[in-house]
């Protein structure tokens, strides 16, 4: 049955990730009318903190880092006496060595092997030579950390990392994505920086303290949405977005599905955080078959994490831990508790494994107790732990955690781009949303961005029909 009694003063906010709040967030405090809706159970989409057992742990390590003052300010009084600074301290675990993160040259050199060392950065001069003569035909990831790094780097620091993290290889990665994102792209900056003594501290991927609420990054969004609350807007979890209604390209309305309760809600602007393409194939009418086709070869990868309660105070002194091998079936590990003790019970520590994965593939598909058993079996065999100081589990499965940036995705998204850019009142924003890799402060300002542009515009309206009633008053009164 469809409800249709909604009223329609409002801007509808699609997804109540980082984007979607942040501009919630911004229209509420300017005074507009806001109803924010989130198809999970709880806001913050890949930015949120599980609590389970008195253990609390994110969908990844995640923090907060921006050059951009007013951006930090905005989070700083969002945030209030919630936040802290943590002291970033990171390893990289390669065949079966630790290796500083950021890497000193000192540590890679020995680390290596001094014969290891040699051929990187005699790989690293030819393959300079060779540009200078032929100039490098960059397409893929692969194409231009070669024609960068030379080949010896690619394959000890990057092949294999890459293609754990993305599931495809690395010769059907866009070049042009890797050539943006290279200052912060996690082993890239590392490595670049110990060979060739870049400053770390302009890599913002490498700054050695950082800002993090202390119960979990979670409460970013927690708190957006109890502002958002509290200016008498809305924001409503399990609440999946079915039809986006449309005519002239103009949105006039959107289906919700609220466990099974289907509702119209009608708004003057609309908002879409969600993923690109769900957003493109609910539209009805649908878009036109070109526009369907670039959607359809766009692709997310998606994250399976898993946290490991432990029996003991703590395992390591480490915020990150990166590893790049395929033999180690998770990419990335973290302990909570040395972000903030309150991440778990007194004298207690979790450990949190990254999986990444595709929906449907031998990761994804397994249970939870296997899931459990693989990342239990490999903490030991690394020396982290022993299966008896295990004293729970946690199991998350995160859809659409990563553009999937492939060869060909930019041509791809400006045709996407340019048929949403003719909707007179819909707006898109955030990682998903756009179909880019945005860090949590790049949401952020994303999502501020798009309700600034609402703002101005709400307010270029209201003037222009101010002074037409000022003009109609006037003839009448001529």
């Amino acid at each position: 049955m469809l409800d249709q009694t909604r009223g329609k003063n409002t801007t509808i906010i699609l997804g109540g990730g980082l984007a979607g709040l942040s501009a919630g967030y911004v229209l509420t405090n300017a005074g507009f009318g806001v109803k924010v809706f989130e198809s999970d159970s709880s806001v913050g989409g890949l930015s949120k903190t599980i609590v389970k057992d008195g253990f609390r742990f994110d969908l990844g390590g995640h923090r907060f880092f921006t050059e951009d003052r007013g951006l930090n300010n905005f989070v700083k009084e969002l945030m209030g006496k919630e936040l802290i600074y943590v002291p970033r301290k990171s390893k990289i675990y390669m065949r079966n060595k630790y290796f500083d993160y950021p890497l000193k040259p000192l540590n890679a050199i020995f680390g290596l092997g001094i014969s290891t060392t040699i051929e990187i950065l005699l790989d690293y001069a030819a393959e300079k030579i060779k540009n200078l003569i032929r100039g490098p035909q960059n397409i893929s990831l692969e194409d231009w950390v070669v024609s960068n790094f030379g080949r010896k780097m690619f394959n000890i620091y990057f092949r294999e990392y890459s293609e754990k993290v993305w599931g495809i290889d690395c010769s059907m990665i866009s070049a042009e994505w890797v050539a943006r994102r290279i200052r912060g792209l996690s082993l890239a900056s590392a490595v670049k920086n110990a060979f060739f003594k870049l400053n770390g501290k302009d890599v913002p991927s490498l700054v050695d303290v950082f800002l993090y609420p202390q119960l979990g990054i979670g409460r970013i969004s927690d708190r957006l949405k109890e502002d958002i609350e509290a200016g008498s807007n809305s924001v409503l979890t399990d609440s999946r977005i079915e039809r986006i209604n449309h005519s002239d390209f103009k949105v006039e309305s959107v289906v919700i599905n609220k466990r099974e309760q289907f509702v119209k809600e009608n708004g003057i602007e609309f908002i879409s955080s969600i993923p690109i393409t769900k957003l493109v194939n609910m539209l009805d009418p649908s878009p036109p078959e070109n526009i369907l086709t670039a959607v359809s070869k766009l692709r997310f990868r998606d994250l399976v994490v898993v946290a490991v309660m432990i029996n003991r105070k703590r395992v390591t002194d480490q915020t990150w831990i990166y590893i790049p091998e395929q033999k180690i079936p998770f990419g990335r590990l973290h302990e909570p508790t040395n972000w903030n003790e309150k991440m778990a019970p007194e004298s207690k520590t979790i450990l949190v494994a990254e999986f990444f994965s595709f929906r449907g593939d031998a990761v994804w598909s397994k249970s939870d107790e296997e899931l459990t058993a693989i990342a239990v079996e490999n903490l030991e065999n690394m020396g982290f732990i022993k299966k008896h100081e295990v004293i729970g589990s946690n199991v998350v499965r995160v859809l659409n955690a990563y553009p999937l940036f492939e060869v060909g995705y930019e041509e791809r998204c400006d045709e996407i781009y340019e048929y949403l850019g003719r909707f007179r009142n819909l707006h898109i924003t955030g990682r998903s949303g756009m179909f880019r890799y945005y860090n949590m402060d790049h949401a952020i300002e994303s999502g501020i961005k798009t309700a600034k542009k609402i703002i101005k515009k709400m307010q270029d309206t209201r003037c222009r029909i101010q002074d037409e009633e000022k003009m109609q008053a006037k003839n009448h009164v001529s």
